[in-house]
């Protein structure tokens, strides 16, 4: 049986992409068993919009999308809690994805890759692999394990409840997904599913300021991370959690061995 998927989504002032992406959760293949609209002190009618598309709406006047995510997770109540933001375009099967990608109970994450749609086909394209490429491999270095992408992902409930008081909701200055990506730390299991594909928008790489303001954010969910757990200490405990899972599985042959 697949895991029941929760799917949350951020916004402030961006009803008219939210109506997108929401029309698009009511035609997946396997319905999301709700979808949670974080209304982030929106001027636009972002709540009356989400409630009238069926959406299950929080309210959360801090402004930010960290205080916003972690309202959203808090408040979900399927087995798995996806992530989207306002601007991303799932395809039909995209909640279907997401829960068979988390149907192993060991699994606490899973992250996925995207196209900016409103970029010229080639370019688009190309441009998110670069871009994500790089995210996802300087961040690796970083973290001593996958990081998560806010426009595509999701993590178990359970692990969700377990980390929730160590992510740092209150400051808005933090990229969310990689600070929770910093707090599930380098023994959890996350994963990089490329069939959780999405479209979304290249807004946020536009102009210098928006692109120096994402660089700044993330120094800084580097430098408040690292004060926890610097980098060498990841990088140490990624690999005793490998050594141990070699351990394991030379065990468990042995004794298939002996049994037979």
């Amino acid at each position: 049986m697949l895991p029941s998927v929760s799917v949350v989504i951020p916004s402030r002032d961006d009803a008219e992409a939210l109506r997108t992406c929401l029309d698009l959760l009511a035609r997946q293949s396997v319905a999301p068993f709700e979808v949670v609209v974080v209304d982030n002190g929106s001027s636009d009618g972002t709540a009356e919009l989400a409630r009238s598309l069926g959406a299950v709406v929080v309210d959360e006047p801090r402004v930010g999308i960290p205080s916003a995510a972690a309202a959203g997770y808090d408040a979900a109540r399927g087995d798995v809690i996806a992530r989207l933001d306002a601007d991303s375009r799932p395809g039909r099967r995209w909640v279907e994805r997401v829960a068979r990608s988390m149907r192993d109970p060991r699994r606490d994450a899973v992250t996925g890759v995207g196209t900016f749609y409103d970029l010229p086909r080639p370019v688009g394209g190309a441009v998110a692999a670069l871009y994500l490429a790089a995210y996802y491999v300087l961040s690796h270095l970083a973290l001593g394990h996958t990081v998560l992408w806010g426009s595509s992902m999701a993590v178990r409930r359970r692990t969700w409840l377990a980390v929730r008081d160590d992510v740092h909701r209150d400051d808005p200055e933090l990229h969310d997904d990689m600070d929770l990506a910093f707090v599930l730390g380098p023994t959890r299991r996350v994963r990089l599913a490329p069939s959780l594909h999405v479209g979304v928008s290249a807004r946020s790489l536009r102009g210098a300021s928006q692109r120096r303001r994402r660089f700044e954010r993330a120094f800084r969910t580097l430098e408040v991370n690292w004060r926890v757990h610097p980098p060498w200490l990841r990088w140490r405990d990624r690999v005793e959690r490998a050594q141990g899972e070699v351990s394991d599985r030379a065990g468990r042959s042995s004794r298939r061995s002996s049994a037979g």
